[in-house]
């Protein structure tokens, strides 16, 4: 499928895919999404709960890296011990990923050398990008995850239900319950009344939090 870079409102990147008329990230701004939805009401969210070191995330739909890079930055200002699973069907190119200029339009000293080798490890394998921060980004599809009470957060940033309604039933969620720890969480820009409902006729505690830039609503799912 064609993949075309695409500016976003506050000025960050994204990848457009014209055929299907969706976007990798908000066409509202990718950063204000990524901070708001699974920063501020992921992870700060657990860090307000005191959790536990180390936080275990995984991510559905790993994408351009930008929630890696994000929740890179926040763990070292909060000290935290990070775990991260990337789940991604289709990676990005180097081109894309380059295109994205993430690490530079974040302003954070050496935010482009973490944003590189966020991309440049090797799939498949769990690399310490630093000694407190673990990643491993695994090539596969959503469906094929068997985590048993695994994470103690999920990053749920799969496409959109309009294109792709199957990531978003009972069937996909149940996966994500049982990959989850007991009162782990699942964040998502997603608020449909499907998708709630969904999540709760597989056993979560369902909220409707305010969503990020554009968007009214999202919804933040505990085990």
């Amino acid at each position: 499928m064609k993949r075309e870079l695409f500016k976003t409102a506050d000025g960050s990147m994204t990848i457009h895919l014209p055929e299907i008329d969706e976007q990798y990230h908000s066409k509202h701004g990718a950063f204000q999404e990524a901070k708001h939805v699974f920063i501020k009401m992921g992870l700060q969210h657990l860090i307000n709960r005191n959790e536990n070191q180390p936080i275990s995330i995984l991510e559905i739909g790993f994408g351009t890296g930008l929630n890696c890079l994000l929740t890179f930055f926040e763990a070292q200002k909060s000290n935290l011990n990070i775990d991260y699973v990337g789940i991604e069907a289709y990676p990005v190119s180097l081109n894309e990923w380059k295109a994205m200029d993430y690490g530079n339009l974040l302003n954070v000293e050496g935010a482009t050398t973490i944003y590189n080798k966020i991309h440049q490890i090797e799939w498949e394998k769990k690399i310490g990008i630093e000694t407190s921060f673990l990643l491993k980004k695994e090539e596969k599809k959503f469906e094929a995850i068997t985590d048993d009470s695994v994470y103690n957060l999920i990053y749920f940033d799969a496409f959109g239900a309009r294109v792709q309604p199957e990531l978003w039933t009972e069937t996909i969620f149940e996966l994500m319950y049982k990959a989850l720890k007991t009162k782990g969480v699942l964040v998502t820009y997603a608020a449909k009344g499907s998708v709630r409902r969904a999540m709760k006729a597989v056993g979560f505690s369902v909220e409707r939090l305010e969503g990020p830039p554009g968007k009214r609503e999202m919804l933040r799912a505990t085990k």
